[in-house]
């Protein structure tokens, strides 16, 4: 069995500063925060606290945690507490679990203007379900949402989609009635998936317009408005992705499997194999 000493500090405390002057320009404030987080996390650099024993004076020293949400050893906690809370919001009604993607086209500006584009995703797929749930063609009913967005997959590439955990059904428009979905069926995806992509598209187009967008490296044309419209018109007429079932474990077994990404990184201390002139990660 592969050693699970090594951790991501080791790395940043033995490296960190090296790498950080070697990129001197092109790390933000926050990244430098973060790296500075990680490499004091449960250090003297941080104080902390001494447990003695009443009976044998034996004592034990526990260094403070830094609490920063992209450290590997202090999301454990918080998961919990956010799994025990979405827990306790469940209503005794059947669920169903929803995904939203993103082309790769459009993942890959994603990439280079993630506040933008990831609010942009959060939006367009709650309002898709929104909009199509209180349609009476469809269901007819005010729905809630639990949404989560991921930003990579469990190959740890970019890949920004929305997990979202949905009651099958919700109030009447006048908020006196429950209104169950069909069996086994709460939306339809293809419905859902023709408005989540106009909503995109159209969000995309007026963020370039405001000037909103960024673009570098094999993205530069799209800063001009018609080669971005050339651009976004072949994803007007391709089948976007929308998954809709109801979870054969159940709505906890959805709500534990997203509390593992709403408190993670991507390459978690368990990842590391070890560390010589490179770091493996599995």
């Amino acid at each position: 069995m592969p050693s699970r000493s090594l951790e991501v500090a080791d790395i940043f405390r033995d490296h960190g500063a090296a790498w950080r002057a070697a990129n001197a320009g092109h790390i933000s404030l926050n990244q430098f925060k973060v790296m500075s987080a990680i490499e004091r996390c449960r250090t003297a650099a941080l104080g902390g606290h001494v447990a003695r024993c009443a009976d044998c004076a034996h004592e034990h020293i526990a260094y403070n945690s830094c609490r920063n949400r992209h450290c590997p050893k202090c999301q454990a906690g918080a998961a919990k507490i956010w799994l025990a809370a979405r827990e306790a919001e469940l209503l005794p009604v059947r669920y169903f679990h929803l995904v939203f993607t993103l082309p790769k086209q459009i993942a890959d500006i994603a990439y280079q203007n993630k506040r933008e584009i990831y609010n942009l995703l959060m939006r367009a797929s709650a309002d898709t379900v929104v909009r199509i749930a209180a349609d009476p063609k469809h269901l007819g009913a005010k729905v809630g949402i639990t949404s989560v967005l991921h930003t990579w997959g469990s190959a740890m590439t970019h890949h920004p989609h929305v997990h979202m955990i949905v009651p099958g059904g919700g109030l009447s428009t006048d908020g006196s009635k429950w209104i169950a979905c069909r069996k086994n069926f709460f939306l339809s995806v293809h419905v859902l998936s023709r408005l989540y992509r106009r909503l995109i598209l159209e969000g995309l187009a007026k963020l370039h317009k405001a000037g909103k967008l960024q673009f570098f490296g094999d993205l530069t044309n799209l800063a001009d408005r018609n080669v971005f419209d050339t651009f976004l018109q072949p994803l007007r007429k391709i089948e976007w992705v929308v998954y809709a079932k109801e979870p054969f474990t159940g709505p906890k077994a959805v709500l534990a499997y997203l509390s593992r990404y709403t408190h993670r990184i991507a390459i978690s201390n368990s990842r590391l194999i070890r560390f010589d002139s490179i770091f493996r990660y599995f």
